[in-house]
This record gives structure tokens, sequence and C-alpha cells, in this order.
């Protein structure tokens, strides 16, 4: 049985219309990636205190502070996005006590190897001897973590 052709201009259309869409969410997201110079996190350069370290370095100094707060994420994601101005708030207000630390696990899967995580964002909290003292998974409340600090002693 034959098919009316008005069917196949609606299937022909459907599928032009996804194909359209995902075109833009395409080119949406490189224009995303492209921007993020201006919209991710504040990088540190050796030194500076109260900025975020975005890095891909793993051997990391965690004598200087009482702790050093590691976010593995990446600057497309949805929920890591969400906690940049965490990130950002967290180490302005506590700089010289707590060391913010941002890898991109998109763009150098190494540090998601070496913490072992398995969803993004993943926080993890090191002390200033190199030892883990606690772990999250999924957008952090800052409130939610300065009560976890003030019960490990951090603050």
């Amino acid at each position: 049985m034959r098919k009316p052709k008005s069917r196949n201009s609606v299937s022909f259309l459907l599928f032009f219309v996804a194909f359209s869409m995902t075109f833009l969410v395409d080119q949406a997201c490189r224009t995303q990636s492209e921007e993020r110079d201006t919209n991710g996190p504040a990088t540190q350069t050796a030194g500076e205190e109260g900025m975020v370290l975005v890095t891909n370095d793993l051997d990391l100094d965690f004598s200087k502070h009482k702790v050093t707060f590691i976010e593995l994420g990446a600057d497309r994601c949805i929920p890591c996005k969400a906690m940049q101005p965490l990130m950002k708030e967290i180490a302005e207000e506590y700089a010289g006590k707590i060391q913010v630390v941002f890898y991109d696990v998109w763009k150098d899967p190494t540090p998601a190897r070496k913490y072992a995580i398995q969803l993004i964002p993943t926080q993890v909290f090191i002390d200033k001897n190199g030892t883990e003292i606690f772990r999250h998974v999924g957008f952090f409340a800052k409130e939610e973590m300065l009560s976890m600090l003030k019960e490990k002693g951090i603050l």
C-alpha cells in the first residue's frame, strides 16, 4: 500500500527541523565554549590568593592552606557552571585558608582518573597533609559546604 504524499512531506519536514535544531545547538555550544575566557572561573597564576586556580597540573602543594577545595567538572556542564560563582566566592572570602582548584575533565580526563570520579561536578576536599577529608557529587550549595567545613574544624 502506498503512503499518501502529504505524509512524506511531513516526515521530511520533521527530519529537517530535527537536523536544524541539532545544528543550532551545536553552534550554541561552540559559541559558549569560545566565550569561556570571559565567563569561566577566574584563573590564578602562581602566588595569587583569592582566585580559583584553573589548571591541569596534578602536583598541587596542599601544605600552604588549611584545605584545598578541588572542583572536577567542565566549563560546558550546567551544574558545573552553577558552581563557578560559589568557587569564586569561597576563594575570595577564605583566601589564605582555602585553596580553590578547578579541573576541566572534559578537556583533560587525567584528574578524573586520579580522583576516581564518576560524575561531574564532584568536589573533593584535601587537607594540608594531602589526605581527602570529604567528597560531594553534584551541585554543592555554599551554606552546606560552609557547614561541612565548620564540622570538620576548618572554619
